[in-house]
C-alpha cells in the first residue's frame, strides 16, 4: 500500500512539473520531459542518472556509445541503441535485477564484413 502511495505521489509531482503543453501529458513526450516509462518518449528511451533522480526522455544510444539491453523496468540508466544497432554486454542475473547490464552499441553489419575479410 506505501509502495502504491509513493508511486501516485511520484506520478502527481511529475505531471505538475511538466511544462504545459497541447499535446498531452503522458504520451509522445519529447526529450527532456520527465517520464516513468520508455512506452512515453517518443524516443523510446526514459532514463534516470541514479535510483533517485527523477527520469526524462533522452535519445538513443549511438554506434559505440554505452548502452544497455532492453528491460521490462521501462526506465534505463544508459538508453538502448538505436534502430539497426545491437547492444554487446555480458548479462548476468545480479545485473537484470539492478538494471546495470551495460555495454555498448556495435552495427552488427559491420562486424559481419570485418570477419569476412579476416577469412579472405
Amino acid at each position: 500500500m506505501r509502495t502504491l502511495l509513493v508511486f501516485i505521489a511520484c506520478s502527481l509531482a511529475a505531471v505538475m512539473a511538466a511544462p504545459p503543453q497541447n499535446k498531452g501529458i503522458f504520451i509522445n513526450l519529447e526529450n527532456g520531459e520527465l517520464c516513468f516509462n520508455s512506452l512515453q518518449c517518443k524516443s523510446s528511451c526514459c532514463h534516470r542518472t541514479s535510483g533517485v533522480s527523477l527520469a526524462r526522455c533522452v535519445h538513443l544510444a549511438a554506434d559505440k556509445q554505452e548502452c544497455s539491453v532492453k528491460t521490462l523496468y521501462g526506465t534505463y540508466y544508459r538508453c538502448p541503441c538505436e534502430s539497426g544497432l545491437k547492444c554487446k554486454s555480458g548479462i548476468s542475473i545480479g545485473g537484470s535485477i539492478t538494471n546495470t547490464n551495460f555495454g555498448v552499441c556495435y552495427d552488427p553489419s559491420e562486424e559481419v564484413s570485418r570477419d569476412t575479410a579476416e577469412f579472405s
